[in-house]
């Protein structure tokens, strides 16, 4: 399998099975009651500010240059169908001596979910992923000599159906469930900052690189509640995944994805704030020799200080040839203001291809929300030592992110 094919496996993650517990927010937010879903999970996208109560914004565009619209929205969401329409963009430059020195891309999303029942609702998510350059920003380090995902999710994939699942949760919240169209990276091994689409933009510290996920596609999720403060997720994907072509093949092919994650939290209203958890997972190969069989284990660490800083320590390893690192330690801080804007400062150490050579990887983002409907991120990374080819022992690179959310 080529270095390109690799990537795309695990820049996309996807779809799957996991046995776990709820979305959260930070202590003075509103309780979510959303079942398996993080920060990147249509139910994150969803909430204004990172889910924190009486955000406050610079700024009440676009509501307020198209009232009608948000007003119909709001009624819809007193019916149970909530959804939002939002486009985004990043463009990046490096200082790389070879390959292209930008890339620039777009995604187009609409996503929502109907909540059907008291304790049951249906999620949906179609996107269209284009690049503006010839290069996408998800592989601009590749392209320049680093092995090194910069972009994680702004590619040229096209139209894809990311989810569309049947969610069902207890009436107590002691266990929850879904199936259908899920997108794995939506609740495995998450926490607050894990979001390409609000928060660090390289995959070193986004879903652990270490974990060969697949892309969106068929998939049962399940969780369950170990107590107060414990929880498990387990999950069961089609490991040969295609979101733009959506079918049924896991069932004849049977190439499954798995995993496993067991995890303490100071509550499960704060399930990825507050959060340590371990996670161990195991791909199969693909029956026509295109992908070996792989597996590995990850640790990640967060936990919320003054419901505004959150430093983080997450580690992996695996072994096979698909993830994009054999070994993975990342550690940071993440910020988030009163104001709603956010901020993060990651460091990563990893090892690939199981040779003994190393790639240092270090991100700084500040995301200025300006309103609801307005989010801009400018971002620097930095890589020492990069692994695929550069003749340059450094590499920079920066970039600016904006979403227009409708």
């Amino acid at each position: 399998m080529g270095v390109s094919s690799r990537i795309l496996q695990v820049s996309f993650a996807s779809a799957c099975v996991a046995m776990g517990a709820a979305f959260a927010a930070p202590a003075d937010s509103q309780a979510q009651t959303s079942g398996l879903s993080g920060p990147s999970s249509v139910q994150g996208d969803l909430q204004e500010g990172d889910g924190l109560t009486d955000p406050q914004f610079r700024s009440d565009f676009p509501r307020n240059v198209a009232p009608g619209w948000f007003a119909w929205k709001d009624g819809l969401a007193e019916q149970g169908f909530r959804f939002n329409v939002d486009y985004l963009t990043l463009g990046q430059a490096s200082s790389s001596n070879i390959g292209e020195g930008e890339a620039a891309s777009g995604i187009f999303r609409l996503y929502g979910n109907w909540k059907a029942t008291e304790h049951g609702q249906l999620t949906f998510k179609l996107e269209h992923r284009h690049a503006y350059t010839d290069v996408a920003p998800q592989f601009l380090g590749l392209n320049g000599g680093a092995l090194s995902i910069t972009g994680t999710a702004f590619n040229d994939s096209g139209a894809m159906l990311t989810n569309l699942f049947w969610s069902q949760k207890a009436v107590d919240g002691a266990w929850s469930l879904q199936f259908g169209q899920i997108d794995v990276t939506d609740f495995l091994d998450i926490y607050g900052a894990v979001s390409p689409y609000s928060a660090f933009q390289n995959l070193a510290f986004n879903t652990n690189p270490t974990i060969n996920t697949p892309n969106p596609g068929l998939g049962v999720a399940g969780g369950v509640k170990l107590g107060d403060n414990f929880y498990a997720i387990g999950s069961i994907a089609d490991a040969n995944a295609d979101p733009t072509s959506p079918d049924f093949d896991v069932f004849s092919e049977g190439n499954l994805f798995k995993s496993l994650e067991v995890g303490y939290t100071s509550g499960l209203d704060r399930i990825y704030f507050d959060n340590v958890h371990l996670t161990l997972w195991h791909a199969d190969a693909a029956n026509d020799g295109s992908r070996a069989e792989d597996y590995g284990a990850s640790f990640s660490a967060a936990w919320f200080v003054d419901n505004k800083w959150m430093p983080f320590v997450r580690a992996g390893v695996s072994e096979g040839t698909a993830a994009l690192y054999d070994k993975s330690l990342s550690t940071g801080i993440a910020y988030y203001g009163r104001n709603t804007d956010a901020a993060g400062l990651g460091l990563n150490w990893a090892q690939a291809n199981g040779n003994d050579a190393t790639q240092f990887t270090a991100e700084a983002f500040y995301r200025f929300s300006i309103s609801p409907g307005l989010h801009i991120t400018p971002s620097l990374q930095f890589i020492s030592n990069p692994l695929a080819g550069s003749s340059e022992s450094n590499i920079a690179l920066v970039g600016i992110r904006t979403r227009f959310v409708f």
